[in-house]
């Protein structure tokens, strides 16, 4: 056994650790750090002509409130132009006057309050450049009076508070921009009064039911049990603006045994033999009810699943429609044709024209 001198522990021969040196590396291979780059700083500030030249700094100041000006001019315009430059139906040359000027109008009124902004802080703004780190968390007090401090000083070299034309322009400015949108979108609404609207459908007394799309009147005779129509009132067809009036006026017509309907005394009158009739329009978000499950007697809207009881008035038993279907009251005519009494005694469609 080998005794080691370094630790006086017995270890098996041929086992001994021997320590040894790194090699010290060659003198050709050091490597030798070169000294790192200076921060040069910021560049010189070089001042521009309206900081040498009060008199041209004027003259970049009434050209900035100019352009401001301009910008209230084209918004103004713009709005003028579509009021003097109607589209009328069917005349595409009024379409490319009121497209014209306009666009003109709106391109004037935005690019004045861009070039400006723009020539503003090229030419009267401080010019110098500046950096300063950012600190990810909240300074202390002194840092946030500092913080302070520089809004005011950015006021004082921006000359916002002290430029009062150019600080008015401005304001005139962004205050005209949105005019030519707020009249745009003001004139997409009709121009009279939609409540009275969407409560007058096109039925009547006496309007006769007709099918869709072919506008042939039905008879009481026609319609089994079980059995359903997709309505619309009488001479639809033959209206200009027949699809405004079909998005009113359509109806579900359904035949059930008389026993199974629960009819108010009121409504008792507003059917025929269980022969029902309801609007076709979801009080929901406007879409077409046309889904009639026969067995359940349940009408659904294939849009978001609201569900009716057509044996209950209509009743909402699931979804999100608020309020019952609509229901229209029907009689027979003289030659066994389904007529209507009236039109429908409740506004037809979403829940909030009923409450505008």
């Amino acid at each position: 056994m080998a005794q080691q001198d370094d630790g006086g522990s017995n270890a098996a021969a041929g086992s001994a650790v021997v320590k040894s040196e790194a090699p010290a590396p060659s003198p050709g291979t050091a490597v030798v750090a070169s000294d790192a780059f200076e921060n040069p700083g910021l560049p010189p500030h070089r001042l521009r002509v309206t900081d040498l030249d009060p008199r041209k700094d004027r003259i970049a100041e009434r050209r900035v409130y100019t352009l401001f000006y301009l910008s209230i001019v084209g918004s103004i315009f713009a709005v003028a132009a579509y009021v003097a430059f109607p589209i009328i139906p069917g005349n595409t040359a009024s379409v490319r006057l009121n497209t014209l000027f306009l666009g003109l109008g709106i391109a004037l009124g935005l690019l004045g309050i861009g070039v400006g902004a723009i020539y503003w802080s090229k030419n009267l703004m401080r010019g110098d450049e500046m950096s300063e780190s950012r600190h990810p968390t909240r300074g202390t007090e002194a840092t946030r009076a500092r913080a302070v401090e520089i809004f005011k000083e950015g006021n004082e070299e921006s000359g916002f508070g002290r430029r009062s034309l150019i600080r008015n322009s401005l304001i005139g400015a962004l205050v005209a921009t949105p005019l030519p949108a707020i009249v745009l979108f003001r004139d997409l609404a009709p121009a009279a009064d939609p409540v009275p609207l969407l409560k007058e459908t096109m039925w009547r007394e006496g309007t006769r039911l007709t099918r869709d799309p072919s506008g042939v009147p039905i008879k009481a005779s026609d319609v089994t049990i079980g059995s359903v129509f997709h309505v619309i009132p009488e001479g639809l067809n033959d209206k200009e603006d027949r699809l405004e009036e079909k998005a009113k006026a359509a109806v579900l017509l359904m035949r059930l045994k008389p026993e199974d309907l629960k009819e108010l005394p009121e409504r008792k009158t507003w059917s025929y033999n269980g022969i029902v009739a309801y609007s076709k329009i979801c009080t929901h978000a406007g879409c077409p009810v046309a889904l009639y499950e026969q067995q359940t007697h349940h009408l659904l809207c294939p849009c978001h699943s609201s569900t009716f009881d057509v044996t209950n008035h209509c009743e909402v038993i699931f979804g999100p429609a608020k309020r019952p279907l609509p229901q229209l009251p029907i009689a027979v005519d003289s030659e066994g044709y389904l007529v209507a009494q009236s039109d429908f005694h409740e506004p037809v469609g979403p829940s909030f024209w009923e409450r505008s």
